[in-house]
């Protein structure tokens, strides 16, 4: 199992998915409870790798995230350029409009929550591209 991460300031994104790209978990936390939040599914799931965004506080994140997980877990960086934009179309295919919404533009539709969680699938995701091109 992946666990994808997009680290914030404020807040972050945490997925867990499954190489299948099935997603067991998605959920935007405080930024002060995401490595606690991280152990717990640690120990929920049989994690083997986390997947991070390298933009802003990734390198810091990531050191923090080095001192408080099993050694055995390694943590890659991934491209997280463009993610928002994609996370944000995503949350509309994962929860698609209902009622006068349905009438408006997509492109000018503003998901109701933070999509960081969404984020973080999309992270998973194309680390899981990578590989694919990679490997073939």
């Amino acid at each position: 199992m992946i666990l994808g991460f997009d680290p914030g300031k404020d807040k972050c994104g945490i997925a867990v998915m499954g190489r299948d790209k099935n997603v067991f978990y998605h959920q935007v936390v405080l930024s002060d409870e995401a490595i606690s939040t991280i152990q717990s599914l640690c120990k929920q799931f049989p994690i083997e790798l986390l997947v991070m965004g390298d933009q802003t506080t990734s390198k810091s994140w990531k050191q923090k995230l080095s001192q408080s997980l099993s050694p055995e877990i390694e943590i890659v960086r991934v491209d997280e350029r463009y993610s928002s934009l994609e996370a944000k179309d995503r949350y509309w295919e994962m929860y698609p409009p209902t009622g006068l919404s349905r009438l408006i533009p997509q492109g000018m539709r503003t998901p109701p929550r933070p999509v960081d969680d969404i984020v973080a699938i999309v992270l998973i995701e194309r680390y899981l591209n990578k590989q694919l091109t990679v490997d073939s």
